[in-house]
């Protein structure tokens, strides 16, 4: 038992780091106790662009020129008319799709068009999950559309499958201590401290959760027939006993890698914020002083 959680964990690290340029290695490996656990965070509608429970202005990144590796400009959708069910019978969407996506590689579909692709939308197809994490979603002139609303931009850009691409965004936990290896409280909410592994990125500077994927709620990747949906897993290494003997190098595309104290002070690139929030609420530790000094005042 110990040993499959153990495993599971090393690999869990490795696929991390690893999906954002950033090399682990393993200073030694002992059969540890399983000190490992973890949370599986599904992004539903509450952090889903375009669903009933959104806010309509949290989908711009999905609407940004010109689209990621190119020079394509999309067309303006204002936040106005974002959502489907708002009547616009002028919208006239740029047509895109990279060259690299149309070269046929293994993980992407053929184009709708082609008369041997059958996809099975809203259900598993074959090796592919064609199922969205937020229910199903509308088929438009045998394409699928967007739940989040209108982009500026049909096809499917960079993104290799036609309606959802599904993606995980693994979350390597530990709590903070001292010198002594007791647990260090924060002195206004009285919680324990987490902190998570973090790669400073060298395109933007900013903190970022190791991963390839920078979330469904608004990935500028994000087209009318094609996007994101992610699902953030919390592995957490209660003693820190696995974790002392891992030490984390920056690889070419990232530049630095650190562990890095959780607390709603964090500024996190994309959507990564919110799932930083999710896991400390999973894990009783300390997030916002205001909320917590609110709390106490009460």
């Amino acid at each position: 038992m110990a040993g499959r959680f153990l495993g599971k964990a090393l690999a869990t690290v490795s696929l991390s780091v690893a999906l954002a340029s950033v090399a682990v290695r393993s200073t030694g490996c002992p059969a540890y106790r399983n000190s490992f656990s973890s949370y599986w965070i599904h992004l539903n509608c509450n952090i889903m662009s375009g669903s009933k429970c959104i806010k309509g202005n949290s989908h711009s990144k999905a609407r940004t020129s010109p689209y990621p590796g190119s020079k394509v400009e999309r067309s303006q959708v204002p936040n106005e008319k974002v959502g489907w069910l708002v009547e616009w019978q002028d919208y006239n969407p740029v047509e895109y799709t990279a060259v690299s996506v149309l070269a046929g590689p293994m993980w992407a579909d053929p184009q709708i068009s082609e008369t041997n692709f059958s996809p099975k939308f809203n259900e598993k197809d074959g090796h592919v999950e064609r199922k969205s994490k937020n229910g199903l979603y509308e088929i438009q002139n045998g394409r699928p559309r967007n739940p989040a609303g209108r982009t500026g931009l049909v096809g499917r850009g960079l993104l290799g499958r036609w309606g959802p691409n599904h993606a995980a965004d693994p979350i390597i936990t530990r709590w903070k201590k001292d010198n002594s290896g007791n647990k260090i409280t924060h002195p206004v909410s009285g919680k324990h401290i987490l902190q998570f592994v973090a790669i400073k990125r060298k395109d933007c500077g900013e903190w970022a959760i190791p991963g390839i994927y920078k979330g469904y709620v608004d990935d500028p990747r994000n087209t009318d027939n094609a996007w994101v949906e992610t699902e953030a897993v919390n592995y957490h290494d209660e003693t820190g006993e696995i974790m002392d003997s891992i030490t984390l190098e920056a690889g070419d595309d990232a530049g630095k890698v650190k562990w890095v104290d959780i607390s709603d002070k964090l500024k996190l690139y994309a959507s990564h914020s919110q799932f930083i929030k999710l896991v400390a609420e999973k894990r009783d530790a300390h997030w916002s002083e205001e909320s917590e000094a609110g709390c106490h005042g009460s």
